[in-house]
């Protein structure tokens, strides 16, 4: 299951929290608010009711009969939120709205506010207690109110949150780019580019990652650098000897008047050639891994290609090699020592495990190399496994297992591949090694080497 990004988890985060705060916020803005409404329709209605009771003890005072109902006429059809009712000390009722009832109007014990039956109360009276006033509003009508003012609230909510999570994303875009450009930084490196990261212009948060990755590198350049020059220093300290002890058994195996000792000296010049050659191809993984695979000028790759060729024309494999390069020059910074060990650990290698065939090596153009040679085809699983070290097929001729490594070592520095193939491609046998020189994009390969 693959893990979701810090950008995503933080968005969804932060969205959630800020979604949280944003509907508590209009929750308690929501309850204060309904607070304020009621002290405000209170408000309201008190003195709504304490202006209608002034006129309605006018009117009470100014009539010549008492005891008298008189209903106010509405002069137009209208929403009527405040009804009232006048009555005088025995409970009579002198005086309604044009819509009240007063069975709806219960008589209470003090002045004052008062809610019951869905309405909200407010009693007062005025002449000694022989004019009572009770103003009514139905609690429906602050609901209603209350519902748009929330209404109100919410509807902001429905364009912003979704806004916010949509800001909140790329924003943490933004502020995550120093982040990625880390991670970039460190996606373009190849797998021999150990020089340190560029910690400049990294925030703060970043700094001691980038420290602790160069810090990391350093240490594994130093690691990478020791075994390199082992590797190097061994072979090349075995030169010497080995050089020494094969001529001292070479002029044994001539000067000896015994048949078994001059078989017993082939068979140890045989063993110290193999450990010659294994010292050289040691000595070119070292330089493979470690030297610098590029030059400051371009060189034709066609010279370089003709004059290894060239050293295969003398002794037993004389006229085998068969080279086709392209009429036009093929320019390239890589370093002709370096080319000139990958060509030769490909030729060598069609040579030696061949069927005794020719082989072919073609340039191209864009700098394509490849070596083919005749033979029985390898199998699938023996073939996925020739460019590890010490890794030999199932042939009975001789070889180190270092000549594919030391090339597909070359070939991952300069940021190219070695490709095996077998049978080749079209037909029924044959093996094929093949792999992109570097003609273009010599920054990119720069980089990486």
């Amino acid at each position: 299951m693959k893990a979701a990004s810090i950008r995503l988890r933080s968005a969804v985060a932060l969205s959630l929290i800020v979604t949280a705060i944003w509907l508590a916020t209009a929750v308690i803005t929501g309850r204060l608010l309904s607070d304020e409404l009621d002290e405000v329709f209170d408000s309201a209605l008190q003195e709504t009711g304490q202006r209608i009771l002034q006129l309605a003890v006018v009117d009470v005072l100014n009539r010549e009969e008492e005891g008298v109902t008189r209903r106010i006429t509405g002069l137009a059809d209208h929403a009527e939120h405040f009804t009232y009712v006048v009555r005088d000390a025995a409970g009579r009722v002198l005086l309604t709205s044009h819509r009240a009832d007063p069975s709806d109007f219960p008589v209470f014990a003090t002045s004052g506010f008062h809610s019951d039956q869905g309405f909200r109360y407010y009693q007062e009276a005025a002449v000694r207690g022989t004019v009572v006033l009770t103003i009514a509003e139905p609690l429906s009508h602050r609901h209603e109110v209350g519902v748009e003012m929330a209404f109100a609230l919410a509807l902001p909510l429905l364009v912003m949150v979704p806004l916010s999570v949509v800001a909140i994303f790329y924003g943490l875009g933004f502020g995550l780019r120093p982040l990625e450009q880390l991670r970039d930084q460190l996606a373009r490196r190849g797998a021999g580019a150990l020089s340190p990261l560029q910690a400049e212009g990294l925030p703060s948060e970043l700094r001691p990652v980038a420290d602790t990755v160069n810090d990391l590198l350093a240490r594994l350049e130093t690691a990478f650098q020791a075994e390199r020059g082992f590797a190097s220093n061994a072979a090349h300290e075995l030169r010497t000897p080995l050089a020494g002890a094969l001529a001292q058994v070479q002029r044994l195996a001539q000067q000896s008047p015994d048949a078994e000792t001059r078989r017993r000296a082939g068979e140890v010049e045989a063993t110290l050639k193999r450990l010659t050659r294994l010292s050289e191809r040691l000595m070119q993984l070292a330089r493979a891994e470690g030297a610098r695979l590029l030059v400051d000028r371009p060189s034709d790759l066609r010279d370089v290609l003709s004059l290894v060729v060239r050293d295969f024309g003398y002794g037993a494999d004389a006229g085998r090699v068969l080279l086709r390069l392209p009429d036009a020059p093929v320019q390239s910074r890589l370093d002709p020592d370096a080319l000139a060990i990958l060509a030769r650990n490909l030729i060598e290698n069609a040579l030696r495990h061949g069927d005794g065939g020719a082989v072919s090596v073609q340039l191209q153009e864009n700098g394509l190399l490849s070596v083919e040679n005749d033979g029985p085809a390898i199998a699938a699983e023996d073939l996925a496994g020739l460019d590890r070290r010490f890794v030999r097929g199932s042939t009975a001729a001789e070889g180190s297992g270092l000549g594919l490594a030391i090339v597909q070592t070359i070939a991952g520095r300069i940021g190219s591949r070695l490709q095996l193939h077998s049978p080749i491609p079209g037909r029924q046998d044959g093996f094929r090694a093949a792999l992109a020189l570097p003609t273009h994009d010599l920054q990119q390969m720069e980089e990486r080497s």
